[in-house]
């Protein structure tokens, strides 16, 4: 599996020329009310966690390939570490991948593993809407919720072996693999509701956090929500994700007038189109 390389100091200049100046200033524990509780859990350590999110990530590129365009995955991945830096995990490893499928989807991973399909890419108008949805993808990264959903839905013995993972010298064990399955079934069968709409707040605030508008994760919602349902192309975002409406009820009520005063940061959409649109005849892009 090959990600991009690490972003260096030079290409976040990209991204931080168009930001403004209080583009830091957000503070997330003055918005707490955005965030909710977080749970308790009985927590993998960071090895471990990156060892589960390294074998899910290599079963979803398994199923889909990442698009062969360098120019595309480098911008994603420049806008993802920008907006993990915003964060209280600033120093995960995190990777970032435009999956070649038409589906209209996003994925996290355990240990900081994010992909956008190319379907979903191709629905977005701007970069603050990308921020928005690799944003809801790093909150569930944040609030652990693969591995929270690992231990609660998996079989009898499951909590033992997530938890006994980073103790283990061998990479690859029946354990491991054990646990890997566990958290492939997961994106057929979907998270916890709670957990989708607490990604959804977390995400405005991330975003907002990095610069942009905090209403454009929002928009993506009712880009979603006027689209066919029945597009088979929606089939599994649909199954496994509350209705988008819903998603939007719900964040309206969290959000209140609370990040008006962010709402007229950028949203890039000239810049967006130059570097998210696949090389060959524009992705089918719309000029």
């Amino acid at each position: 599996m090959t990600f991009p390389e690490k972003i260096r100091g030079a290409a976040l200049l990209l991204l931080l020329a168009a930001l403004p100046a209080g583009a830091f200033e957000l503070n997330l524990n003055k918005l707490g009310g955005l965030l909710g509780k977080v749970k308790d859990v009985q927590e993998v350590d960071e090895k471990g966690e990156i060892r589960i999110g390294q074998g899910v990530a290599s079963n979803l590129l398994g199923a889909a390939p990442l698009v062969a365009d360098e120019g595309m995955q480098k911008y994603v991945n420049q806008l993802g570490r920008w907006l993990a830096l915003q964060t209280e995990r600033p120093d995960l490893n995190w990777h970032f991948g435009v999956l070649d499928s038409p589906n209209v989807n996003a994925f996290a991973a355990p240990g900081g593993y994010i992909f956008i399909t190319r379907g979903l890419l191709l629905k977005l108008h701007n970069e603050a809407e990308l921020a928005g949805v690799l944003a809801h993808e790093i909150a569930h990264v944040l609030r652990r919720h693969h591995l929270n959903a690992i231990q609660k839905n998996a079989r009898v013995g499951i909590v033992a072996d997530v938890l006994s993972i980073a103790t283990q010298d061998k990479q690859h064990s029946e354990t491991l693999d054990k646990v890997i399955s566990a958290g492939t079934e997961l994106y057929a069968r979907g998270l916890d509701k709670d957990d989708e709409f607490e990604a959804d707040r977390m995400g405005v605030i991330i975003a907002a956090r990095a610069g942009y508008d905090p209403y454009a994760l929002p928009a993506v919602l009712q880009t979603l929500d006027a689209m066919n349902p029945q597009d088979s192309g929606l089939a599994l975002m649909f199954k496994t994700h509350p209705a988008p409406a819903s998603r939007l009820e719900l964040l309206d009520k969290a959000m209140q007038s609370s990040l008006d005063k962010y709402a007229g940061q950028p949203t890039l959409a000239a810049r967006f189109v130059k570097f998210a649109s696949p090389a060959n005849g524009n992705g089918g892009r719309k000029p």
